[in-house]
């Protein structure tokens, strides 16, 4: 999630400055693995429910499902946007698994969605289910998105163009995915006693 805001904000940068330079942003990374160490997350959240009455555990349960494998999909994916970021193309193979990754991020997203909007879950669920669907979609939208813009955007500048960003998209995304909103998310799972390794939560431990 780190790397989507700074992602968001070296455009706003560059946009502001055409004449900006990364240098000014601090892109502090966990340690990179390479493409070939990847491992592919094998499920997603899945359920076949249709008008059904979800119980809060099952909520849980749901809701930590869907988080945790949005978190090893985005991790999963990292070293192929750093190879993109770098200004490489990725080989055949690695383009045929990072397809993979994200198709599987695709239908976690639409999974989940369908999940919550096509069953009744717990009244303290309803809000909170929906924030976690709408921040984890945009900000994935997002993370794939804004890798090719700042490409494209950084190209444009080193030929001399003025690139072109649209300011307005970015802005209606950046409603969904803030501090703020990932703050109340975060509050509610705190508050329901939901476990999840999503959101840098992964040392914080059970139960607590």
């Amino acid at each position: 999630m780190k790397r989507l805001l700074c992602c968001i904000f070296v455009l706003f940068t560059l946009s502001a400055c055409s004449q900006a330079q990364e240098e000014t942003i601090d892109t502090t990374e966990e340690e990179v693995i390479s493409t070939q160490d990847v491992t592919i997350p094998s499920t997603v959240f899945s359920s076949e429910k249709q008008a059904r009455i979800i119980e809060e555990e099952e909520m849980k349960l749901s809701i930590t499902t869907y988080l945790d494998s949005n978190e090893a999909l985005m991790n999963a994916s990292y070293p192929f946007l750093d190879v993109i970021d770098g200004g490489e193309e990725l080989k055949r193979d690695e383009l045929e698994e990072f397809d993979e990754i994200r198709k599987l991020t695709e239908e976690n997203d639409k999974n989940f969605s369908s999940y919550i909007v096509n069953n009744t879950l717990p009244e303290d669920y309803q809000e909170e289910s929906k924030r976690i669907s709408q921040y984890i979609t945009v900000s994935n939208e997002m993370m794939y998105g804004l890798d090719e813009a700042i490409s494209t955007f950084t190209d444009d500048l080193s030929e001399g163009k003025m690139p072109k960003v649209d300011i307005g998209s970015i802005k209606d995304a950046t409603d969904v995915v803030n501090g703020s909103e990932q703050k109340k998310i975060e509050d509610f799972l705190d508050r329901e006693g939901i476990d999840t390794i999503a959101f840098g939560r992964a040392d914080k431990g059970k139960g607590e």
